[in-house]
Formats: C-alpha cells, structure tokens, sequence
C-alpha cells in the first residue's frame, strides 16, 4: 500500500478505506474524522492490514481466526514495553524468616497494636515461636494446611506467624461463617490442626465441626520454646496460606500461595508505596479476604505498626477520621464500597497524619474519584489497585493525580508480573482492543485446592515464555491496553443475565442441555413474555436434534439445576438461525408456540372459576390457551408471578394465599381450592411430650429434629430437667436475628425493654407480682428460654415451670428514688441469660420517705413485642381486679413458628431478589453504617404534628384509597433521598407480623413483629403515581411479613458485612395492643401509675409514628452526632410538602419537593451566609489604589 493524495479535510463516514489497483501496485487510503482518531490509530490499523496480508500469502491453508494481526514491533510493544518488570529478588526467602529480620534489627518497636494493647516485634516473634513449636509437635509439615480460627486480634497475628514458622499453610476461617461453610472449608482443606481461641471454643461449641479435630489454643502462649524454629525441607516454593474465595458451584474453592509468591509481592508493594519503619498500617480487612495479606504482612515485613481496627471504624467517615487521628495512622487499605463513603463525606476533614490510601476489590465510580478531588484540605495520596486471590492479591497499581484520570484504569503490572490481553482464540489483542486479562508472573497461585480440572482450566501454559513451568491465569476480566501502557477495566466476560433478581449463567444451563441425549445443538435466551415488561423475563431453550418431550427436558433440568435456571419453553429447531457471517442470529430465534411449554393434554376449563382462572393464567403468562390439567409452574410461572395471580385474583372477588398457589398447582386443583368457602386452616403438628413426661426422646419433637446428644444437652441446662420441659420448636426469623445481635455484645442489651410502675403500697405491687406469674403460667412463650450451645439451630424450650426472679433493691435517702432505680436497672448495663426462663425480672424498691413502692420491670424482645406487653398489662389488670375467669384460653407460641417453617422459602427469596436486587449500596445517611449497635448511645425527641396537618394527611390518604402509613413512607423516603443524595432509598420498616397468622394471632403472646426492607424509587414519578406505587409495594410486602432481615439482605446486591439499610419506619396504631404501655397512660385501677416504657433501638437513626386515631406523633431517636430534632422535623416537613402536592398537584415530581424545615432553611440561607458588610461608595480600582498612595507615599 502507498500513500495517495492528501485527505480533503471531510470524510462521509467515521473512517472509510480507499483502494486503488492500477495494474502494478495497489495503492490505499484512509479517511477518519480527526474528533475520534488519533493519526497513531489509523496508522496502527494500516499495519495490522499489512500483517494480515503477509501472512496470508505466506500459507493460504491457515485458519483466519490465527492470523497474526500483530507485527513484530507491536507485539514487542506488548510483551517486552508493556511488561518489562523483570526485577531480581531474593526467590529462596521465606516469610517468617523476613520478620524475624525486622525482631532483630528493632526488637523493641511496636509491632502490632488493637486498642490500648501491644506487642512488640520481640514479644511477637516469641509468641508465634512458643505456638510454632507446638504445631511441629502436633506433626505439622511442610505444605501440610493449620485451621485458624480466631476472631481479629493480637492471637490472630500471632497464630499466622506461628503456622509459618512451624512451615505450615494457614487456612483463616471466619468464626462467623455459616455452619455448612465452615464444614466443608474444614473437609476440603483436610487441615492437620485447628488453631482456635478458648472463647470461640466456648461459645461455638458442638455447633463447631472441626472440633473434631486436634485443636490448639493460642491464649496459651506463656510457656514454651520461644526460639525461632528451623524447618528442614522447607522452601519458598511450599505453601504460605489457602485462601477460599466463592465458586461458581456454590462451593467456595481453596486458592493455594507460596512463600515465594507472597515476598515478591510484599517487596513490589514496598516499592510502590515506599513502605518502611515509620509507617502504622490500618489492618482493615476481615483475614479471609486476600487484602489482609497484603496489610499483615505489609506491615511486618516493612517493620512498621499493624493496628487493627475495631468495628468502632466503620461506623462512618467521622468515626473513621477521628480513629486514624487518634491511632496516628498513615497507610489504609479501603473496599472501594467504604472508600467511595468517606469521598462523599467531604465535610469531614482527614488527619494530616494519613499519607496514602489504597483502594480495590471493585471497579471504582467516576463521580467517587471527581468528589475526592473536589476535596479540599487533606487530601492523602490515592492508588487504585487490581488483581485477583489467584494472583496472590494485586497484579497492578495505578496512583490516581487528578478527577481527569481515566476512573477505570488500573495502571501497570506489579514487578515480575506480566499482564496480557487476549482475544477468544488466546491470541494477544491489539492496543486498545477489548480482550480477556491473563496474569503471569511470579504471583501466579500453586493452583485451586483439589481441583484439578478447574485448575487446568484456569491456570494454562504461558505461550508468552520459555519458562515451560511458566503458567497464565485467565482472570474472566475484560480489559484492554492504552498507548501509555497502562490497562482499562471493562468489567466481566461472563454470558450472565438476570431472572428473578438472581444471576444466571446461560452457559451453564446450555451445557446441561446439550448433554441431554438426542440434543445435538443448545442455545438459551432471556425473553419477555410480555414487551417492555421486566418482570415478565423468562428463560426460552432453543433445541437441534431429535424431538424430545418438554415435560422430559423439564424434569431432567430440574434433577440438576434450580427452579429459576428452568427455561420455560423448548422450542425445537431443525437448524439453528445464522447470520451472513456464519454467528447465531438470535433475533431470528422464533417467539414460543404453544407445544413449547409443558401443557398437558388439552381439556378445556369447567365451570366459572375455572374459565375465569385461566383467563388470568393467560394474561400473565402471555399464552393463547391453558387447558384444566394444565400446571402454573410448569408454563412458565414462577414465585413472583404467584404474587401477581393472587393480587388478580382478589380483583375478581376470589381470595387465594401462596400456599395456595403452590399446594394446588394445576388450573383444576386451584379452582377447587379457589372454590371452597374459606381456606383450611393451618394446623401444626401436635407436641408429643405428654404432661406426665420424664424422659425425652427425639421422636417426641415434632417442629425440630435433635440427635439423642442434643437433647441431653439441652435438658441438661432446664431446672427440674426432663420432667420441666413442655415443648422444643426453633426460633422465628426475628428471634434469631435478635440472638445474632445479643451474641455480639457484651454490656448492655438493645433488646432489653424497661417499664417503670409506681405503686402507692406493698400490697399493691405484691397482687400485680403474683397477677404477672399468673401470666407467665398461662403463656409458653413466657416460660421460654433459648439454647444454641452444641446445637445445629438455636431452639426455644418452653419450661413447664418458671418463676419471675424478684429483686429488691435498697434505695439511699439522699437521691431521688426513681432516678436510683432507673440508674441501678439500665438496659445499658444489664444483660439476660438468654437460657434462663423468664426472659423477665423484677426490680422492686421502696421509696425512702413513703410508702410507696418502684417497680422496674424488664423483659426481652426474644419474648414480646409491644402488642404482647399490652396484653400481659391487660391480663394482669383482668386477674388482680379479679376477672381472670373472662380471658381467652391462651395461643401457644409454637403454632406461629410451625406456620412459618411451612411457608415455602423460595417464595420469599424471589420476591426480595426481585425487589432488591439490582441494590448494591447501603441507604446510609450521615455515612454511619453500624447497624449493631447497643442503643446506649442513643437521645430520643417526640413532637405532635399540627392538629390541622394530620386531618390533610387523613384526608389525603381516603382520597387515594391507601392508609396514611403509605404518606409516612414515602415522606421517610424523601428525607433519606435528600440526605444521600439518591433518588433511590431504602429504609427498614416494622411490621406487625400477624397479618398471616393462624388463629387468635391477635392475642397471642410473642414476638411477631419484623423489619423488612422497603425500597422506594423517587426518580421521575408523580407524587401522585409514587403513592398507588408504594402502596402496592407495601401490600405485596405484607406477604411476607414474616421473611428474615438476613434472607432479604442476601437477596439484595449489597456485598457481605454492609447493612441494607441504616434507617427503620415504625408506624403503628395507638389501637395496636400495647395502649397501656404508652408513656402518659394510667393503669386502670387504683394506686397503680404506669411511668413509663423504654426501648432502644439499635440502628443508628429511628423514627416512630404514633398513629392516635385523629393526630400524629413523631418519635424520633438518634446516635451522639445525630440531632433526632431535626429527623424529626424533616419527616413532619416532608409530610406537608407531600400533602400539599396531592392537594395541588399530583403531577409534581416526588424528588422536587422539600424535606428542610423553615427555620434550617433560615439558617442555611441567611444565618450561614449573613455576610453583608458596608464597604462605601462605590470607586474604580485606580482611585482606591490613588487613596493609599496619598495616605502613605514613601511606604514601600
């Protein structure tokens, strides 16, 4: 090719390619708009042009997918300019041997600090030594695997130095992974020891699988040899650590590091980010994440400090930034999640102290990196870092200087790593082109853990060297090179979409298909059986080969994969559909016909219902016919479009629940149901210990199965044993999420309620005490005790006996007496033992200068809700005014949880997946993120709406047919949405939980409330629009009152140890039960003051709306640094603006509307910004500048 004549300056298209043939040689030309080219680009392709043409006149046999697009000076660009990191390292060294290095070059320096205690680099060397040297008499080997259990703690360094020295590999197992996890980590990993802590030990117990296994303690390091060992045989090419990460199985898999590994990248991060002795490195990472690696051993190979945070750090920017201050820390290693967080909250002003951050984990957001560098004040050095486990943590590093850097780049490999783009033929993809990211290099993992077919799969043979041991690992990332030699992220290469909120891999389902027999040829899509309708989204398999019945190809796929990787339709081709270009043309894939579902035989629908259920089955599955034998699930519905049928249902006059839908699945069947006056009640399976029993068996449990060793233990622990207990059933969904946060702490209990009762004798506080043991006789759930130690699931055994414990307390005369007692019974001091029944206590005092007597009665969530505290009131009251004969017979406990265990989980799973899960970031204002709190924190304020705003707000609700609740909702969601930032907001709401009780679930005793996750989208409705939309999202929710907060959470796109939400609505009615235990309220006898009712909340932000029948109250409760003032007056303000708007006009954008209160909107506007000042009248420059000169001539 040569050159023609010059370009006219305008061109027709993006670039076009001229060539002319004049017989002798073929002249070409390009043309390109210069606003999208660089003259380097084109001139690259004309090279790659040229290439392709030599080499196909070199061998016209070849195949066109291995034609060399690259010459040779631009393949040299790739491999030799791009990944010239070729630096010499000591390759034998080991990672012990390195930090025994720095214990002697500075054995006094502090080595690793958590909280106010210490080691020094000696005290830690001798402690790993005394631990090492018991693993090596356990039989510890080279390569051979070391379990460490611990929590983050000086025990948890000491033991992954101690594992190293005695040349083992430690695999860190997380004390609060699921039992199944940790079982089979345990299985696969095979570890010849467990490395645990005695208080893991202890409150694990049986629940622990590996205590199977020899164990060892590290709080025992005291005695011992405290020399460094020496390992015969052991080399930097033996094992470091095993670390597991998730696996597409649903398995997570071993990822195997050397020593060797491990060194080089500690010295490449040196170098990177000039790491030394003066250092205190922020240990933020949980240790089964790979970015602890590089933290740990950052730090204690550098001779710097290692500090390890507590969950003090996460609880926003704020806490972030005074804990760095406070602990004078320099380098911190972020999830991009907490990273992008403390870049918002640019309010807060960061140490000067902190020199670098390092980020990664996920591919960072543009408008995160624009606000850190709109940051004013302290702004530390930020590096952005890239790579896998596999690739023993960062494969590359990028510093970011500017909001104009290209956000997706992740800079240039690491020293002695190679980075490579290739193409799907494993062919090195030309500058700028998208490929798939390889790493290479010294960093590469041994390989997974007993997976060997995986590990050849994803660990190949380097084409790029000569090293024959050499090997590339397929990282499944999409990237590509820039001209300065650094590499663009581009997200995955996975063929992945999603159904019912859950990420499915077409591939996979393809694969099982075509090794169905008779099935030559397989392909999968995602549909939508109705256009433009997301929910509607269903999977069609499109099949060559010989005709095999749907309802077979169904069945087979069900035996192996889940319900919703099930296509819904297999349409049989002869051929499949192809482009000119030989590629599957999938917009020429035909729409299903009806043979393509799996109907039955065809018989047409009987008899009103059934022609009026199939009318709906129809429309919603987007079918012509739907014969009586026809079932639901197999056309195609799923959990979700369950929802959906009902709601139609109900419009048709026909009520109908889930279960319904899924115990009758047929069009027959379901009429027939449909047909019948009222539903089946639920009836749960009969206790079988009888009254008279002294001995128990497992066979006697009919909610809960317990091997005879599980319950021994169990009536080990019950006063009176056998003999005492009256039933065993697990835990609801909110008992054990309340367990899971008593578990956590250790003073104190946010789930301890406190009411506070006057009495004006003796004699009165003695009736009401032996009125409240009657109580506590008549209900299970009072008598109830949790037991988790040793067990597979925490279960609640209900004693046939318990006595409320009574405590007197004497009070000092020279203090006010309420105030002592409040003081000496403080839920923020005193805790429960859970398996202990009752879950309740009695402190009684008697006031010094009277007769009077203090009651403070506490009593915990595990056991009541505040509907269940309204009735133990009112029964009381009912037994000492002696009308105890008139009370219902009581509603046991056990048949709300046996009704919860029957309702199916997928119907839940799908339903959260659906709402939450494209949701991927905490709805947290403020920044705080702590959720686990205690609630000792907490200040609390309580305002009345104006009488005149809370009959519009009545008003507004009758007008649009929903309750006022769907108005505080959305206005909770307005003031979220403007303290974010977001226009889509997630908050937690409480529910009642009876609503799908059996019966007299309204006077039954427990806790059924719950919180759950309401998600609500601002952006482009109508506040008009947006109330029917909450309102039929909050009416779908109550379906599933009864799901777990963890089920809902997993649901959501938000990644493990974030919460969903920061924030919980409870609206409740004044009517809701629990009437007396409203601060103000008198008990109805005489010399009986009801005082007060306490209960604290244990997320950072709650609000509380008290509807009274005509007005409305807001309680509004907040962590220190949080003014509940002000959410309190936000939600009133939002109310108004959101009631004017439907008076006004409906139309109006929901996000317009204004959430400041009038007198911070002074504030802001003119308050803050009260900055007028008279400066005189008004003169040019010139002329001021002439005033200083006669004022002061000579001054210089």
């Amino acid at each position: 090719l040569t050159p023609l004549a010059p370009a006219t300056g305008t061109t027709q298209f993006d670039v076009s390619l001229s060539l002319n043939d004049d017989g002798d040689i073929i002249a070409g030309q390009f043309e390109y708009a210069t606003d999208l080219f660089d003259e380097s680009t084109i001139a690259r392709w004309g090279q790659h042009l040229l290439q392709l043409l030599d080499a196909m006149l070199e061998d016209a046999t070849q195949p066109v997918a291995t034609l060399p697009l690259l010459s040779n000076p631009q393949r040299r660009q790739l491999l030799g300019d791009f990944n010239r990191t070729h630096v010499p390292f000591p390759e034998g060294r080991l990672v012990h041997e390195w930090f025994e290095q720095h214990v002697q070059a500075h054995p006094d320096a502090i080595a690793v600090q958590a909280e106010e205690a210490s080691l020094s680099y000696a005290e830690l060397n001798a402690r790993a030594n005394r631990i090492a040297h018991r693993l090596i008499a356990a039989g510890v080997r080279p390569d051979e695997r070391v379990a460490l259990l611990v929590e983050r703690s000086l025990e948890m360094i000491v033991g992954m130095l101690g594992i190293l020295k005695a040349g083992g590999a430690y695999v860190p197992l997380d004390p609060n992974y699921p039992q199944d996890r940790l079982q089979h980590m345990l299985d696969d990993s095979a570890p010849r020891v467990l490395l645990t802590q005695a208080a893991l030990v202890n409150a694990m117990g049986e629940q622990l699988p590996a205590l199977r296994l020899p164990r060892l303690l590290l709080d025992d390091t005291a005695d011992g040899d405290a020399g460094n060992p020496r390992i015969e045989g052991l080399t930097s090419r033996h094992l470091a650590y095993v670390m597991y990460t998730s696996g597409s199985t649903g398995k997570p898999k071993g990822v195997m590091l050397e020593h060797r590994s491990l060194c080089n990248q500690i010295g490449a991060l040196q170098e990177r980010y000039s790491l030394d002795a003066r250092d205190r490195i922020l240990q933020f990472a949980t240790m089964t994440f790979d970015m602890s690696v590089e933290e740990i051993f950052g730090a204690l190979l550098s001779g710097a400090t290692l500090v390890l945070r507590s969950d003090a750090w996460i609880a926003g920017t704020a806490a972030f930034a005074t804990l760095c201050e406070q602990y004078a820390i320099t380098v911190a290693n972020l999830p991009t999640v907490f990273w992008q967080q403390v870049s918002r909250d640019a309010h807060v002003a960061l140490p000067t102290c902190l020199r670098q951050f390092m980020i990664g984990g996920e591919a960072v957001s543009k408008q995160a990196v624009s606000q850190w560098f709109a940051r004013s004040g302290h702004r530390p050095a930020l590096y952005n870092a890239y790579g896998p486990t596999e690739a023993t943590v960062n494969a590359s590093i990028r510093r970011m200087e500017s909001d104009r850097d290209d956000f997706r780049s992740i800079g240039k490999p690491l020293r002695n790593t190679q980075l490579h783009v290739l193409d799907g033929a494993g062919n090195l993809a030309p500058l700028g082109v998208a490929g798939e990211i390889h790493i290479g290099g010294v960093g590469v993992a041994r390989g997974y853990l007993n997976r060997q077919a995986l590990t050849a799969e994803r660990f190949i043979a380097d084409p790029f060297t000569t090293d024959p041991q050499a090997r590339l690992y397929k990282t499944g990332d999409l990237g590509r090179w820039c001209a300065d030699g650094t590499l663009q992220y581009l997200g995955r290469n996975d063929d992945q979409v999603k159904i019912r909120g859950f990420r499915v891999e077409l591939g996979e389902i393809e694969a099982v298909l075509a090794g169905r027999p008779g099935v030559r040829e397989a392909v999968v899509v995602a549909q939508e059986s109705r256009p433009g309708q997301s929910d509607s989204k269903r999977l069609v398999a499109y099949l060559c080969g010989e005709p095999v019945p749907v309802e077979q190809l169904r069945a087979a796929l069900l035996a192996v994969l889940p319900d919703y990787m099930v296509p819904s339709a297999f349409v049989q081709l002869e051929a499949m559909p192809l482009t000119p270009n030989g590629k599957l043309d999938r917009r020429a894939l035909p729409a299903p016909g009806q043979e393509a579902f799996a109907s039955r035989a065809y018989e047409a629908p009987r008899g009103e219902i059934e022609q009026l259920l199939a009318t709906v089955w129809q429309e919603l599955l987007g079918l012509e016919q739907v014969g009586r034998h026809d079932r639901f699930f197999e056309l195609g519905g799923h959990s979700l479009m369950a929802v959906s049928l009902i709601d139609r249902l109900r419009q048709h006059g026909l009520n109908a629940s889930v279960r319904t839908v899924f115990t009758a699945p047929s069009l027959r069947e379901m009429a027939q149901a449909l047909g019948r006056s009222d539903e089946t009640p639920f009836l749960a399976p009969a206790n079988r210990i009888a009254a008279d029993c002294s001995a128990l068996t497992p066979d006697m449990l009919s909610l809960v199965e317990l091997t005879p060793a599980q319950l021994e233990r169990i009536v080990a622990g019950v006063p009176g044993g056998a003999a005492n207990v009256q039933d065993i059933y697990p835990l609801a969904p909110l008992q054990q999420g309340i367990l899971f946060h008593h578990l956590l702490g250790h003073e104190g209990d946010a789930y301890l309620v406190r009411s506070m009762i006057e009495f004006d004798d003796r004699a009165r506080l003695d009736a009401f005490i032996d009125a409240l043991q009657q109580v506590i006789d008549r209900h299970d759930i009072l008598r109830s005790a949790v037991h988790w130690v040793g067990q597979p699931q925490a279960v609640q055994v209900v004693q046939r006996q318990a006595t409320l414990p009574v405590q007197l307390v004497t009070l000092a005369g020279d203090e006010d007496p309420r105030a002592q007692l409040e003081r000496l019974s403080d839920p923020r001091h005193l805790r429960l033992d859970l398996q202990q029944a009752p879950l309740m206590r009695a402190c009684i005092a008697r006031d010094p200068h009277s007769e009077r007597w203090w009651l403070s009665l506490l009593d915990h969530h595990m056991i009541s809700d505040h509907v269940s505290l309204g009735i133990v009131l009112e029964e009381v009251q009912a037994l000492v005014q002696g009308r105890g004969a008139e009370l219902p017979a009581p509603m046991p406990y056990r048949e709300f949880v046996a009704q919860i265990l029957a309702t199916p989980p997928q119907v839940h799973e799908a339903y959260f997946s659906q709402r939450l899960g494209s949701v991927d970031e905490p709805t947290a204002p403020f920044g705080v993120l702590d959720v686990q709190g205690d609630g000792s924190q907490v200040t609390e304020t309580s305002v009345r709406l104006d009488p005149a705003l809370s009959q519009r707000i009545r008003a507004c609700s009758r007008s649009a047919g929903v309750t006022p609740a769907v108005l505080f909702h959305i206005a909770w969601a307005q003031v979220l949405g403007r303290c974010t930032d977001r226009d889509d907001v997630v908050f937690g709401t409480v529910v009642a939980g009876r609503l799908q009780g059996s019966r007299g679930a309204d006077r039954a005793l427990g806790v059924f409330i719950n919180t759950l996750p309401v998600r609500v989208r601002l952006a482009g409705s109508g506040v008009g629009a947006l109330v029917d939309e909450t309102y039929r999202d909050l009416s779908e929710l109550l379906s599933h009152e009864q799901a777990s907060l963890a089920l809902a959470q997993r649901c959501s796109g938000v990644g493990p140890g974030l919460p969903l939400f920061t924030t919980l609505l409870n609206y409740r009615h004044q009517t809701d039960g629990g009437s007396l235990a409203n601060e103000g309220q008198v008990l109805a006898w005489d010399g009986v003051r009801f005082l007060s009712n306490e209960a604290r909340t244990n997320y950072p932000i709650e609000v509380a709306v008290a509807d009274e029948g005509d007005d409305f109250s807001v309680t509004a409760q907040a962590i220190t640094g949080i003014d509940p003032h002000r959410i309190a007056a936000y939600l009133g303000q939002a109310v108004a603006a959101l009631v004017q708007a439907l008076e006004q006009a409906p139309e109006r954008l929901a996000s317009s509307l204004d959430v400041l209160p009038d007198d911070e909107r002074q504030l802001l506007l003119r308050d803050f910004n009260r900055t007028a000042t008279d400066f005189g009248p008004a003169q040019p420059i010139h002329a001021l500048f002439e005033t200083q000169v006669r004022l002061a001539p000579d001054a210089v």
